[in-house]
């Protein structure tokens, strides 16, 4: 076993920082999987836990005009059924989900709300769909989007946090298309 910021992990595994947005709190911490698991996806897989477990986690509760107090704790176990959005903590990073010279696929640039967040982003369309034929026909638990920008309006002292990627639930989000 190999030792990491005093968490104990196998050689076969590793430890990514991630940040899981809930209804009611902003979580972030180190989350463990196999070496061969792709986090930023895994919420899409047969291998998604049914409670993520983060350790040396941190997590805050955003209020109005209140200013970011951050509590730690050894761990945090959320059920995935609660999270809203997730994604990795740069610099982490895992390669794209996607083929970029797919043809006839376009990135359109769309707004979600998800919990007190808003996340400016770019989601990835078939070049004859658009936002509202893409959320009537998919029924996917967790949704894709790229190049995100996301704050939280209710509590603009969290800054904005720029990812390439991030998973969205569907059912949970409200989406728009954004214009620029």
């Amino acid at each position: 076993m190999a030792e990491n910021n005093q968490i104990k992990i196998a050689p076969d595994e590793k430890a990514v920082p991630v940040m899981v947005y809930t209804v009611n709190w902003l979580c972030w911490g180190e989350f463990i999987v196999k070496d061969v698991i792709r986090v930023s996806t895994v919420l899409r897989t047969q291998a998604a836990p049914e409670i993520l477990c983060l350790r040396n986690a941190k997590t805050i509760f955003p209020a109005i005009n209140a200013t970011p107090r951050p509590i730690s704790l050894p761990t945090m176990h959320i059920p995935v059924e609660q999270i809203l959005a997730y994604h990795l903590i740069p610099p982490a990073e895992d390669p794209l989900d996607y083929d970029p010279s797919e043809p006839n696929r376009r990135m359109d640039p769309i707004t979600v709300l998800a919990g007190k967040f808003q996340m400016d982003a770019k989601m990835r369309f078939a070049s004859i769909s658009d936002l509202s034929k893409y959320l009537d026909r998919t029924r996917e638990v967790y949704t894709s989007i790229y190049d995100v920008e996301i704050s939280c309006p209710i509590m603009p002292s969290l800054g904005i946090v720029k990812v390439p990627f991030a998973l969205i639930r569907q059912s949970t989000s409200i989406f728009s298309d954004r214009l620029v």
